[in-house]
């Protein structure tokens, strides 16, 4: 609270609701644009290893933005880097509404994925200055979880529904209005500069927070959680054109998934007090590794619909735990770069594993990717248990 405390107590309330509705903006961008273009390249009939390629260009520019972008939020604070994340979702989804070809809708997700790594390094980390005590962080980092979760809870059933009945080009429109209104919402939040650098100082290299224990655990258990939300981005929109639902049962199901992240989330800010982060993020581990190997029986839209909020449930539920950790296990000056190297790593990880799924299940079955996962979240029991 030290570098925001000579603002007014108001302004600092007003200002975290303003943060929460600009990071739904530019998730909700990113969030349709993935939907829309998933279902685009399925229709045009590429098949699901082009759908697999597609979504891992999301994860593309975060590996070479990520670092950077911690950087900036420590060196400028929040506007400058939020400013260039709206900039960056714009372009990304204006241009597959002017040109609906694959090199444009694919240049689009590339630009898309790199927004939301930009504008959510600065977002988070402002957020994280805003808790009085240590106590307050998974507060905050539950409602700063919801913009995500409710942006993946309304884009793709909104989307879902401009496909079927207006358009692609409607749900592209859609996605690329709300950076727009992103950057409004953004302008709102009062400027709280950092500390002023010296042309002496020497910023540490990020890569210096691997040697926190600590830290490399949360990495690694939020590095197979992370990948069980990609791994339900990929099957989900497959397995539903696969059994020949619509866009918007399609939508649906991926919303579900979204809406029950978005009720966990609400949940632990009421019960942030009682709740033992260590344990919550074991007992979500187990959740989402039996739901994944049940989730190729689960029977028609309403089966697929319980399934995906279970595991919304599960998965929603780790990012406030994990950000509260890694912002008390890393110096108040670097949790731009503790962040930036976070967002590096997922990212830099898990950006072949669409492709993968895609050519897993074209292989062999589609819900292989989700027994993989499944696989995964047991191997990553053993990094969990030493938090």
């Amino acid at each position: 609270m030290t570098e925001i405390a000579s603002a007014p107590k108001k302004n600092l309330r007003d200002a975290f609701w303003w943060l929460i509705a600009t990071m739904i903006c530019v998730h909700a961008c990113m969030a349709t644009t993935r939907v829309t273009a998933s279902l685009w390249v399925l229709n045009q009939g590429y098949g699901e290893a082009s759908v697999g390629m597609l979504l891992s260009l999301f994860a593309v520019a975060p590996i070479v933005l990520s670092l950077w972008a911690g950087r900036l939020a420590d060196r400028h604070g929040f506007h400058r880097p939020v400013g260039i994340g709206v900039t960056l979702a714009f372009v990304g989804a204006l241009l597959p509404l002017a040109v609906q070809q694959l090199w444009a809708i694919a240049i689009g997700c590339l630009l898309c994925g790199g927004a939301v790594a930009v504008a959510a390094v600065a977002l988070q980390r402002e957020a994280g200055l805003m808790a009085e005590e240590p106590g307050e962080l998974k507060k905050i980092f539950s409602w700063m979880a919801l913009g995500p979760a409710m942006s993946n809870a309304l884009s793709p059933i909104i989307a879902g529904l401009l496909i079927d009945h207006v358009g692609m080009t409607a749900a592209f429109g859609f996605a690329t209005a709300l950076p727009v209104l992103a950057w409004v919402l953004a302008r709102k939040v009062p400027r709280n500069p950092p500390a002023v650098y010296t042309k002496s100082f020497r910023e540490p290299a990020a890569w210096d927070l691997f040697r926190l224990p600590a830290y490399r655990r949360l990495l690694l258990v939020n590095l197979a959680l992370s990948a069980g939300w990609d791994a339900h981005s990929f099957v989900v929109p497959v397995v539903g054109h696969a059994r020949g639902l619509s866009a918007s049962s399609i939508g649906l199901v991926l919303g579900s998934f979204a809406a029950a992240a978005t009720v966990v989330r609400l949940a632990i800010v009421r019960f942030a007090d009682d709740i033992d982060e260590a344990k919550a993020l074991r007992t979500a581990m187990v959740v989402a590794m039996l739901t994944f190997i049940a989730y190729a029986w689960l029977p028609g839209t309403f089966g697929l619909m319980c399934g995906s909020a279970l595991l919304g449930m599960a998965l929603g539920s780790v990012q406030p735990m994990i950000l509260a950790m890694m912002h008390r296990e890393t110096p108040p000056e670097r949790h731009g770069q503790a962040l930036g190297l976070r967002m590096l790593t997922l990212n830099g990880a898990t950006v072949g594993m669409p492709v993968g799924f895609g050519m897993l299940a074209a292989a062999t079955a589609l819900t292989a990717p989700m027994w993989v996962m499944a696989a995964a979240l047991l191997a990553a029991q053993w990094p969990a248990r030493k938090l």
